[in-house]
C-alpha cells in the first residue's frame, strides 16, 4: 500500500509539472511563449525551470548554511556586493561605491538611492519602502546578537569588526546590551562607516555572502522565526508560494533596482519555478521533456552517454543541449566528531583514511564525474597561488590502515562498535558512494558501518549539535579563497558542552598550531603570504585526519539550448536576474 501511494504521490509531483510547464501534449517546449523584445538581442518573459535534490533549511539569512538555501535566497535577498557569476569577482550590489582608509580599518560606503524592499503586508500600506543606512546597521547589529538562529557572527564579524565581541557577550540570555554597536557608524541614510579592529584580506568577500544580505526590521518583527519562508528582500524576484519538499516559486520584481549593459530594466524572466525532486533519473526525464531548464549533477549512469553525445557532432539524443563542465571550488568528505568518544582517537581516524580507495569510487561509483580524488587537503585545486598537490594526504594504504587501527586498540576490527554513517539524499549520488565506503571498511578494516539517510536539515542540525558521530556531506566555498575550508577547522570558537551548537567547526578539531597559522595567515599583507600560512596549517590539520577527503567536484551541468546568458563558475553562484530565455521558433514533435 505505502509503495502504492508513494508511485501516486511521485506521478502527481510530475503532472503538477507537466502543467505547470505550460508544454502542450506531444510538444517540446523550447520556452518561446509570449516573449518580448528587449535590447541587444534579449528577451523578457518566460519561467526558468529548475529541480534540487533537498529541500531549503531556512531562507533567514543569519542561519543559512546550505547550498540550497544559499541558491534560492540569493534571488530574493541581497547584500551590499556580491560575486560576479562569470568569473567570481566582487562587484558593487545596493552601493554605488564604497572607500578605504589608509589603515585598511576604515571602510565608507554609498547606498545606492532608489532600492526597495518588496511589497509585503510588514509595510504600512503593504507597500516595500526605500533600503537606507539604517537597515544596514540593523541587519549587522543582529548578526552581532546571540540568537540560535544566528550561524553567521563567527565567520564574519567575530574579532573583526569593532565592539562586536563585547556586544556579542552582552547579548546573552536575550538581553539587549547597554551601548550601541560601536563598529557601525551612520552618517546619512545613505552614507555609512564600517571599523574594523585590524584590517582583514576577506572582509570584502564576506559582504556578498548570504550571512549579510539585508532584509528589513519590519520583516523581523512580524515573522520573527517564520522568516525561514517569509523572506523580504531587494533581489530581482518575490517569494511568490512555498510547499514545503515540493516547491517554491519566485515571481519577477517589478521594482527591481537593477539594468544590464544595454538598459533593460531587469530581471529578464517572469518566474523562477524550483522544484524537489530527489530521483536524478527522474529529474533527466523531465528536463528531456522540457520541464526543467537545466539539470545540475547527472544520474552517474548515464554520464558517458551524455559526454560522448554532446562532444560529438552527430544528432544523439542529448547532442541538442548545452553541457557546461567546470571544476568546482567544492570537496567532498566524511568527517568524525573529533571530541566524541570513539573518534578522539587519532589513530583510529588514520585508519579509516588510509582503508578508502578514492580512485575506485571516483572512477567506478561516479563514472569520473569529479575532478580528482581526494588525495591531499580539504581544499579543493581550484585556487591560484596555492599548490594543493604540496599537502600529504592520504591514499589507500592497507599495510598504515591496520596498523593504525591495531595502535587505536581494535586489531582486525576487533571490539569495534557497529557505528553509524549518517548522509542525507542527493540522488543516488551520495548513497551510492556511502555504500562503497561501507563495503570497503568492511572489507580493509573488518569494521561494520550503518548507513542512515535522512533530511539534509536534519543533517545539519546534527552536524551542529555535535549529534552524530561520522557523517558525509561536502563544502563549497563561500568566497574564492582557501580560508573558507580551512575556517571549518579553526578550533577557538569550538564551544566545550557536547551539545552546545558549533559552527562552522562541525568536526569540533581543535590544534592550537593550526589556530596560530590560521589567525596570522588573515592578517597577512598579500594573498601570497597568506596562502603560505594556510598550507603551513592545512598539512598540520591533514596530519590530525579529523576527516577523509574522497574528492575534489566538478559540476556538470546540462542546459536547454534556448537559456541564455547562464555562466556556469566553480562555486554554483547563479544571478537568475540577467538569465533570458531566446526566441528560437525550433518547436520539436515528440
Amino acid at each position: 500500500m505505502k509503495s502504492i501511494l508513494k508511485l501516486l504521490f511521485v506521478a502527481g509531483i510530475i503532472g503538477l509539472i507537466g502543467a505547470l510547464s505550460g508544454c502542450k501534449k506531444g510538444s517540446k517546449d523550447d520556452g518561446d511563449n509570449n516573449l518580448r523584445k528587449a535590447s541587444g538581442g534579449r528577451y523578457y518573459g518566460g519561467v526558468f525551470k529548475i529541480n534540487e535534490s533537498e529541500f531549503i533549511k531556512t531562507l533567514f539569512p543569519h542561519n543559512i548554511t546550505d547550498a540550497v538555501s544559499t541558491r534560492v535566497s540569493s534571488q530574493i535577498y541581497e547584500g551590499l556586493l556580491k560575486f560576479d557569476p562569470s568569473d567570481l569577482s566582487i562587484k558593487k550590489c545596493l552601493i554605488d561605491d564604497y572607500t578605504v582608509d589608509s589603515t585598511g580599518t576604515v571602510y565608507t560606503f554609498k547606498l545606492k538611492k532608489g532600492v526597495l524592499f518588496h511589497n509585503d503586508p510588514c509595510f504600512q500600506g503593504g507597500k516595500g519602502r526605500q533600503l537606507t543606512s539604517s537597515d544596514v546597521k540593523y541587519c549587522f547589529t543582529l548578526l552581532c546578537t546571540q540568537n540560535p538562529n544566528n550561524q553567521g557572527f563567527g565567520s564574519v564579524f567575530k574579532d573583526i569588526l569593532k565592539g562586536s565581541n563585547d556586544y556579542f557577550a552582552a547579548s546573552a540570555g536575550g538581553k539587549t546590551p547597554a551601548k550601541e554597536l560601536e563598529g557601525i557608524n551612520i552618517i546619512d541614510d545613505f552614507t555609512f562607516q564600517i571599523l574594523l579592529n585590524k584590517p582583514s584580506s576577506i572582509f570584502l568577500f564576506n559582504l556578498a555572502r548570504p550571512f549579510t544580505f539585508i532584509f528589513p526590521r519590519e520583516a523581523y518583527e512580524k515573522y520573527g522565526l517564520e522568516m525561514r519562508t517569509k523572506a523580504i528582500g531587494t533581489g530581482p524576484f518575490m517569494l511568490q508560494n512555498i510547499d514545503d519538499d515540493i516547491s517554491i516559486i519566485l515571481k519577477k520584481n517589478d521594482n527591481y533596482h537593477n539594468k544590464d549593459e544595454f538598459g533593460n530594466k531587469l530581471p529578464f524572466l517572469d518566474a523562477v519555478d524550483i522544484r524537489f525532486l530527489r530521483d536524478k533519473k527522474t529529474e533527466l526525464f523531465e528536463f528531456k521533456k522540457g520541464n526543467f531548464s537545466m539539470i545540475y549533477r547527472l544520474p552517474t549512469e548515464y554520464i558517458i552517454e551524455i559526454l560522448e553525445e554532446t562532444g560529438s557532432n552527430e544528432n544523439g539524443e542529448y547532442s541538442q543541449y548545452e553541457l557546461q563542465r567546470k571544476p568546482e571550488m567544492s570537496t567532498l568528505f566524511m568527517s568524525f566528531l573529533n571530541t566524541g568518544e570513539l573518534f578522539r582517537n587519532k589513530n583510529l581516524r588514520k585508519a579509516f583514511s588510509f582503508a578508502i580507495d578514492r580512485e575506485k569510487i571516483l572512477e567506478y561509483v561516479l563514472n569520473g564525474e569529479g575532478y580528482a580524488p581526494g588525495f591531499h587537503g580539504i581544499t579543493p585545486p581550484s585556487f591560484a597561488n596555492y599548490p594543493i598537490d604540496s599537502i600529504r594526504g592520504y591514499t589507500l594504504n592497507l599495510d598504515s590502515a591496520k596498523y593504525y587501527l591495531t595502535k587505536a586498540g581494535y586489531p582486525n576490527g576487533k571490539g569495534f562498535p557497529e557505528i553509524v554513517l549518517q548522509l542525507n539524499s542527493d540522488g543516488d549520488r551520495k548513497s551510492n558512494v556511502a555504500i562503497e565506503v561501507q563495503k570497503q571498511l568492511k572489507e580493509n578494516l573488518n569494521v561494520n558501518i550503518k548507513l542512515e539517510i535522512i533530511p539534509l536539515s536534519t543533517l545539519v542540525e546534527n552536524m551542529i549539535g555535535g549529534k552524530t558521530s561520522f557523517y558525509y556531506t561536502g563544502w563549497g566555498a563561500d568566497f574564492p579563497s582557501p580560508e573558507n575550508f580551512l575556517a571549518l577547522f579553526y578550533g577557538k570558537d569550538v564551544p566545550t558542552g557536547p551539545n552546545t551548537k558549533s559552527y562552522p567547526n562541525f568536526a569540533r578539531y581543535k590544534n592550537p598550531a593550526f589556530d596560530k597559522l590560521y589567525e596570522e595567515a588573515l592578517v597577512a599583507k598579500s594573498i601570497e603570504e597568506a596562502n603560505r600560512k594556510f598550507l603551513k596549517a592545512e598539512q598540520i590539520l591533514m596530519s590530525d585526519a579529523p576527516i577523509i577527503v574522497l574528492w575534489y567536484d566538478e559540476g556538470y551541468r546540462l542546459v536547454q539550448s534556448y537559456i541564455k546568458n547562464f555562466p556556469n563558475n566553480p562555486m554554483q553562484i547563479r544571478d537568475y536576474s540577467e538569465v533570458y530565455i531566446e526566441k528560437t521558433k525550433k518547436v520539436k514533435e515528440k
